[in-house]
């Protein structure tokens, strides 16, 4: 390869990074920050650490599910970016067992029960429900809460080696039990 060709492969390649740079931060040269903000929560349990890293959609007004999310629809709780979630040792969910890890988190939400799905596929870019790649998959009842504007996990309660992660969006609580060692 001449000294000319790497030059211009180099060429390519710096705009082509800078491209998709531009892409994911178009907001900041419009001066706006984009509609769903990114959100992350750490929590220790046990000796186990888990992270999730995910954007955060706002209702507006409008009632998430059955309105925004319809009942029955795959969906994916992060809408633009896939959520995802990392465990630093194996651990139980809802008395499951699922390996240490990352995983992107999906959902089909029902009025009396949902299913939640931790997937293989963990990249951040895919927005598709990835068939066929399920690491676990949970049947959860959620529970009525108070009004969240803004889509959130969070950990209510950490005891030790166990605590409660929850999705909370709307009215809708989605309880799942961690157990690590």
């Amino acid at each position: 390869m001449t000294l000319r060709t790497k030059l211009l492969t180099a060429a390519i390649l710096l705009l082509v990074v800078g491209a998709a740079a531009a892409v994911g931060y178009w907001w900041y040269w419009r001066g706006e920050p984009p509609v769903n903000q990114r959100g992350t929560v750490t929590q220790q349990i046990g000796r186990t650490e888990v992270s999730i890293d995910y954007n955060r959609p706002v209702a507006r007004g409008r009632e998430p599910f059955g309105d925004v999310v319809a009942w029955g629809q795959m969906w994916n709780p992060g809408v633009d970016r896939a959520v995802i979630i990392r465990f630093s040792t194996d651990v139980q969910i809802n008395g499951q067992p699922l390996a240490s890890g990352s995983y992107s988190i999906w959902a089909q939400p029902r009025e009396d029960a949902w299913t939640v799905i931790f997937s293989r596929r963990a990249d951040a870019a895919n927005v598709t429900y990835p068939e066929g790649q399920d690491a676990l998959r949970l049947t959860v009842t959620p529970r009525p809460g108070p009004h969240m504007e803004t889509l959130a996990f969070y950990f209510p309660v950490v005891d030790g080696r166990a605590a409660e992660l929850v999705l909370h969006w709307g009215r809708v609580v989605v309880p799942l039990q961690i157990t690590a060692p």
